[in-house]
């Protein structure tokens, strides 16, 4: 696969491994080439590495506390297993916010939970929602969805429909089960894509909570110590 190519509504292939990053990229109508740079700091052309706010990312029902945190890597990073997110014992569920500083048009997204059976086996991916927890996610429709690779010894790489995904200020995953057990694991996160710098808009999401949802957490909710924002 050409990860520059962009891929459409019924080219995509979920499936691909990256074991080397490249070197060329492209240039961009904004009047700067960001993917030099980000194959110069991470090892992968187009990568939104340094546009993640980790500070702001959020996960439900991980085992512990800001683990999610180390999953974001550097590329070169993306085979260390010393540093990861597991759910807790019993539940294998996990349900991860992702913040960008910039508005993303993203290209594909890099999921590993190891070779293990403790790898999640689906993920679900929302575009800019910031209000959904344990109770909602279910039938919320996602933006896209995938049957994650089993057995996998470094990172997939999961090409988006582009066309879906063009001004991504925000990403919410769910990983609903892994493989076997119940426990799950993820080791890396990582996502590929254009990006622009945002101007006069706050770094904190801004989310209403409805009043039959004032019990329930979301990850975007972490940050604002669970107050709504008006």
């Amino acid at each position: 696969m050409n990860c520059h190519n962009e891929v459409g509504d019924d080219d995509y292939q979920p499936g691909h491994t990256h074991s080397h990053g490249h070197g060329h990229g492209h240039g961009h109508d904004h009047g700067h080439d960001h993917s030099h740079d980000a194959a110069a700091d991470t090892g992968l052309a187009d990568s939104l590495f340094g546009k993640v706010n980790v500070d702001l990312v959020r996960c439900l029902n991980e085992s512990t506390p800001d683990a999610i945190k180390r999953v974001f890597k550097p590329y070169h990073q993306r085979l260390d297993t010393t540093q990861f997110v597991s759910s807790d014992p019993d539940d294998p569920e996990l349900l991860v916010y992702v913040p960008f500083t910039a508005m993303i048009k993203l290209k594909s997204v890099f999921i590993w939970g190891g070779p293990s059976d403790s790898a999640p086996s689906k993920v679900r991916v929302f575009s800019n929602r910031d209000d959904l927890d344990f109770e909602s996610i279910g039938e919320a429709a996602p933006t896209q969805e995938w049957a994650l690779a089993r057995g996998a010894r470094e990172p997939v790489e999961y090409p988006v429909r582009v066309t879906k995904f063009g001004n991504v200020r925000s990403l919410t995953l769910h990983f609903p089960e892994c493989f076997d057990g119940d426990e799950s694991t993820v080791y890396f996160l990582a996502f590929r894509g254009e990006w622009v710098e945002l101007k006069d808009t706050p770094v904190v999401a801004v989310y209403e909570l409805k009043p039959s949802a004032a019990d329930h957490k979301t990850p975007a909710s972490e940050n604002m110590g669970h107050h709504s924002i008006h």
